[in-house]
């Protein structure tokens, strides 16, 4: 199976590619009532604008729904704002599961920036231990992992989680949205409400994650 990377820009409603707009020229002239033609500039600031605000509408959405974090305490996206999260399907029993050493090598380096990784379990695959203890132990003893970790949820279907029911909106390179493909499927979430999509098979510091996180860190982070 081939997996692919992906990147949206949330607040474009109708967009697969996340552009707001596409560059064009435009000379002076009249149309034909004497109305003059709208200047090019004017139309890519109101383009963006317009796609800034509904980013930001997007990401005030992501962070009003309610999380239940590994040990039962509720919380929400709300309480990272401000950061870039890198968000994660875990599960202990997946062959991506060394991809933890990974994710926790970054959260040791960028959280002191403004990042942090978010892990969510999922027996979604079939690949998940059964109970809350036995999954925090299993990332305490084995992978070091001091992120934050979130109750065992469902990606997919019907009784997916609300979060993922948001998230599986933004398309991949290829413009394909929708279900979650596997285990370790990454969403980041920048300040601004951009999410930018990673396929399962794509390593946490894969340099087209680097770059966003990188890029999106808050100023003089």
């Amino acid at each position: 199976m081939r997996f692919a990377d992906g990147v949206r820009t949330v607040g474009k409603p109708g967009s697969r590619n996340g552009n707001s707009h596409e560059s064009i020229e435009v000379r002076d002239c009249m149309t034909t009532d004497g109305a003059p033609v709208s200047d090019a500039s004017s139309s890519t600031a109101s383009s963006s604008a317009a796609s800034s605000s509904t980013a930001s509408s997007s990401a005030a959405t992501l962070n009003e729904i309610p999380l239940t974090t590994i040990d039962g305490k509720a919380t929400s996206l709300a309480a990272f704002d401000g950061q870039v999260k890198l968000i994660v399907n875990v599960a202990s029993r997946c062959g991506l599961a060394p991809q933890y050493e990974k994710l926790e090598a970054m959260q040791k380096l960028y959280s002191d920036r403004g990042f942090t990784v978010l892990g969510f379990p999922s027996n979604q695959f079939l690949q998940e231990l059964g109970t809350a203890e036995a999954i925090a132990e299993y990332c305490s003893t084995t992978w070091g992992v001091s992120f934050p970790m979130f109750e065992k949820i469902k990606v997919n279907g019907r009784d997916a989680h609300p979060l993922y029911s948001e998230l599986k909106k933004t398309p991949d390179a290829h413009g394909k949205a929708g279900r979650v493909k596997w285990n370790f499927e990454k969403f980041v979430i920048t300040p601004d409400g951009q999410v930018h999509r990673f396929r399962p098979t794509t390593e946490p510091d894969d340099p087209a994650i680097i770059d966003v996180i990188e890029k999106a860190l808050p100023t003089g982070a």
